[in-house]
């Protein structure tokens, strides 16, 4: 059982009812990788019909308890889940990044078939392409930083307006190991999602190892866009 996140904390405190009345003979193990937790049931019994039927049963419950962040099972992604999503309901996404450095598009792109709703993306690494290519106003910048829930919402706006997509993502924040600020430590990450009606943001707090916030920024902005998906 996939979910993404959650943390595998809560997510046992979430389903511990269920987990305490797990057959003696049946398992569950929390696999936890960057913004996301595997579930794996697992037993030993000499009827292997009879154990099936346990184990979906117990799956059953589990994915029904954690239906908000369960999206999906077995060797699947959540990127090729995306993009499945989009497919159905035939909509387009670009992205602007900055820390991520391209990152996002990657694991869009790395799904065969992509470019049937991923139109593309901007690396505004500069805070003189987020302006001149994303349309961030100085204004913005100078007050409230290139890391800022103001800076994300006009950049997703704007990567959304340049490529003519029905979806928008945007991710700035301070990767780290240094950079960083009081106000604004290392791990600081804003993500901004944007369609033809509204646009949103949320912010993350990581810690100061640069790959893991690279990676968590990812899988949190490819969440947002599942969550828009199932609205």
């Amino acid at each position: 059982i996939l979910t993404v996140g959650e943390g595998e904390t809560i997510i046992a405190g979430r389903i511990a009812a269920i987990e305490d009345a797990l057959p003696q003979h049946v398992k569950l193990a929390y696999l936890p990788a960057v913004g996301q937790v595997r579930l794996r049931l697992t037993g030993i019994a000499d009827d292997a019909a009879a154990l099936e039927q346990i184990l979906d049963e117990q799956a059953a419950a589990i994915t029904t308890c954690l239906s908000d962040i369960v999206y999906g099972f077995g060797d699947t992604t959540l990127e090729a889940v995306i993009g499945q999503m989009l497919l159905k309901r035939g909509l387009t996404i670009s992205a602007a990044e900055s820390c991520t450095g391209g990152h996002f598009s990657h694991s869009l792109t790395a799904i065969p078939g992509a470019s049937a709703y991923f139109k593309g993306a901007v690396v505004a690494y500069d805070n003189a392409v987020k302006q001149s290519v994303l349309g961030v106003r100085a204004e913005t910048l100078e007050q409230f930083g290139a890391v800022s829930e103001q800076t994300v919402l006009e950049m997703a706006t704007g990567v959304r307006a340049l490529l003519k997509t029905d979806l928008a993502i945007s991710i700035s924040g301070i990767a780290g190991p240094d950079g960083g600020t009081p106000e604004k430590p290392v791990g600081t990450v804003w993500i901004a999602i944007a369609d033809k009606d509204t646009v949103t943001a949320q912010k993350i707090l990581r810690g100061k190892d640069r790959l893991s916030n690279i990676q968590y920024a990812t899988v949190q902005a490819l969440n947002m866009v599942r969550k828009w998906l199932m609205k």
